[in-house]
């Protein structure tokens, strides 16, 4: 591996403008290539970050030399085939979440990342946040006590968007569950395992494309109160309650700076910024395991990926949610 890591982009969209950002920040990664499917639109993403290559279609970023690994930051309906594809041109991958739209896909992925002998990881970037990690080694320290309630949810307002857009278009395997479900749903699983039974309803839009989604995971001594919607906004901020004491995640819990825990009548305060957005905490792992000729991480390993989109299966066959393509 090369003193600096070299990235390329595949879908320079708006998730790709907030990683490129924070890609700068990392001391040594350099964003050298993007690939769009419009070679204007890829011009125009090179320069304003100062990539040297600028690819007009996603096939030249494939078997480009000039990069170490690929972020795929398509919609979710790209993410498999793009990440197969390029991790059979021997790249690593970083793909962003979900990995794959349902579990069959997500084992496809992971069967081609081991036959090639590849990193493939998914840009799950909560769990590399500064204030879920120490979290999570307190719930794991015991310092709350046996956890036995969690909260958490993630809604925003977007009626008003496309129809034929990413979050709408059930063709483009849109609604809030694969979209920003996904984060309660991670939380739950990252603090309490997964659950012993599932209870999930959804309402879904005109388009076809599910907007809410109220979920209850249920485990022997704890139960998960979850929510994911695009008809109005919330608090987003998320509770893990203990027998001993209870943790309040800072407002936009996914990408938090910040959190409470008050336990036998003591509050204490924890402030532990990002750097940048956030997004560079997962660059620095992909590094990391780079580095150390890993394959995966084990923050966020490849069956940490198959249990998450296992859970998100059963919730979207409890709602009723389903994609024309599957």
């Amino acid at each position: 591996m090369m003193e600096t890591i070299r990235w390329g982009i595949l879908g320079p969209g708006r998730i790709a403008h907030s990683f490129t950002k924070d890609l700068a920040l990392v001391r040594d990664g350099r964003l050298t290539a993007v690939a769009s499917r419009n070679l204007e639109r890829a011009r125009e993403f090179a320069d304003e970050y100062n990539a040297e290559f600028a690819f007009g279609s996603y096939e030249e970023l494939l078997v480009s030399d000039k990069v170490d690994v690929i972020y795929i930051a398509t919609p979710h309906t790209g993410h498999m085939e793009w990440a197969i594809k390029a991790m059979k041109s021997g790249k690593h991958i970083l793909c962003e979440k979900p990995v794959g739209i349902n579990l069959s896909q997500v084992k496809k992925m992971l069967r081609v990342a081991a036959e090639n002998k590849v990193f493939l990881m998914e840009a799950l970037w909560s769990r590399f946040n500064p204030s879920i990690r120490k979290i999570k080694q307190l719930v794991d320290d015991g310092v709350i006590g046996q956890v036995s309630y969690l909260h958490a949810d993630f809604a925003f307002y977007s009626l008003d968007r496309d129809e034929k857009g990413r979050l709408l278009n059930p063709e483009l395997a849109g609604g809030s569950i694969l979209d920003i479900g996904i984060y309660p749903i991670f939380l739950a699983y990252l603090i309490l395992g997964k659950p012993e039974r599932i209870l999930a309803t959804s309402n879904l839009y005109k388009t076809g494309a599910e907007v809410q989604t109220s979920m209850i995971f249920q485990y022997d001594r704890a139960q998960a109160i979850l929510y994911s919607g695009l008809t109005s906004k919330s608090e987003m901020r998320a509770e893990i309650s203990g027998s001993k004491g209870e943790i309040f995640i800072d407002s936009r819990w996914h990408e938090t700076q910040g959190f409470v825990s008050h336990i036998a009548e003591t509050e204490k305060r924890y402030d532990l910024p990002t750097l940048g957005k956030g997004y560079t905490h997962e660059i620095d792992e992909v590094h990391r395991c780079l580095r150390e000729g890993k394959l995966q991480s084990e923050l966020w390993s490849h069956q940490n990926s198959i249990d998450l989109i296992t859970l998100m299966d059963e919730v979207r066959r409890q709602g009723g949610i389903t994609f024309p393509f599957e």
